[in-house]
């Protein structure tokens, strides 16, 4: 496999791991990095990206469900942190309902983006940073 081709399943393992599919990014992203740590900066970009992108999909996926009843917890917690909520999107198996709540609660589309993208950034940041400490990386 060539670099662009680690990057494309990269992305791919990225955005399917933001739905409730299956998918192990992080392990993707690992495996990309000790092979080409000089690709860091590029396959955390494609990683956020991705990533971000899967929640984005589940955000638009949410918007056009049927409105009913949410759980009360998930009321609860988006009646008191709203958007900023989204930061924890990346969270497994919690994180991928997030998405779809605020869609489904009609939060703000940008506002949940820009939340979604930071939180989903920070954590691959953090893989990165913490695979060249560790000298995984080069």
């Amino acid at each position: 496999m060539d670099e662009a081709a680690a990057l494309a399943a990269l992305a791919l393992s990225a955005f399917l791991s933001a739905t409730v599919l299956p998918g192990n990014s992080e392990l993707a992203l690992a495996a990309l990095l000790l092979k080409w740590p000089s690709l860091s900066l590029t396959a955390w970009l494609t990683a956020s990206l991705a990533n971000s992108a899967g929640s984005a999909t589940s955000l638009w996926l949410g918007r056009r469900a049927p409105r009913k009843e949410l759980p009360a917890r998930a009321a609860r917690w988006f009646g008191r942190f709203g958007p900023a909520a989204l930061v924890l999107a990346w969270v497994p198996l919690v994180g991928d309902a997030l998405p779809l709540a605020a869609g489904w609660l009609r939060l703000p589309w940008l506002k949940c983006l820009a939340w979604i993208v930071l939180g989903k950034s920070l954590r691959y940041a953090l893989l990165v940073g913490g695979l060249a400490l560790a000298g995984g990386t080069g």
